[in-house]
């Protein structure tokens, strides 16, 4: 079984506070998961391999290291997704980006898809699929079921925040992906919302309902 991973960085968490917060506008809000996302994606490229090369400093030849050429993507869960791209893409510029079009029936509470677009090359990149919430898990599950469709061989899932039941869901169809989250809250609501949680985070990016 692939690994839930908390990242419980004290600048995370003190982010994520005022996330959650109601009252927290959306430029505020906005700004805010860019930041986060940038801290998560530190935490979670960690393990990216390194090879020695020689520079010259001003001062004499050092031995450093340098990436070893892993090619990485970032594939937003659309429309909120698009609220962490930035964040990552200010650590990993060269990264490209797919797109996963998703919206949760309202009834069953099953996602439905109505759009993707990859990079040409996707079963050669380590992908970080993000998401702020990972509510029911459903939507995660069918985006990670489709990549893998597509060719993919190596993901991980990078959320803000997640409920028990999303992660279950999740490690039920995918045990072989890795999960790094902001925060694991208590629960799902009847209605499907993770609580405390934050509320809907696409309408809290966006402005929209």
């Amino acid at each position: 079984m692939a690994q839930v991973n908390v990242l419980d960085h004290p600048l995370i968490q003190h982010k994520l506070t005022y996330i959650r917060k109601q009252d927290t506008g959306t430029k505020e809000f906005r700004e805010l998961v860019d930041e986060v996302a940038t801290l998560m994606a530190f935490e979670i490229t960690r393990h990216l391999p390194l090879e020695e090369i020689t520079v010259q400093t001003p001062v004499a030849d050092a031995k450093s290291y340098q990436l070893s050429g892993k090619k990485l993507g970032v594939v937003p869960i659309l429309r909120a997704g698009l609220g962490m791209v930035d964040g990552i893409l200010n650590l990993i510029p060269t990264a490209k980006v797919g797109h996963v079009g998703l919206y949760r029936d309202p009834e069953t509470l099953r996602p439905v898809e109505y759009y993707s677009k990859m990079p040409s090359d996707i079963h050669e990149r380590e992908l970080i699929v993000v998401d702020p919430m990972l509510a029911t898990g459903g939507s995660a599950a069918a985006a990670l079921t489709l990549l893998k469709e597509k060719g993919a061989q190596n993901i991980k899932l990078m959320c803000l925040l997640a409920a028990p039941e999303g992660v279950k869901e999740v490690q039920e169809y995918h045990p072989d992906i890795d999960i790094y989250l902001g925060a694991l809250d208590e629960k799902l609501d009847d209605k499907g919302y993770i609580i405390p949680g934050l509320g809907d985070a696409g309408d809290r990016l966006f402005g929209t309902k």
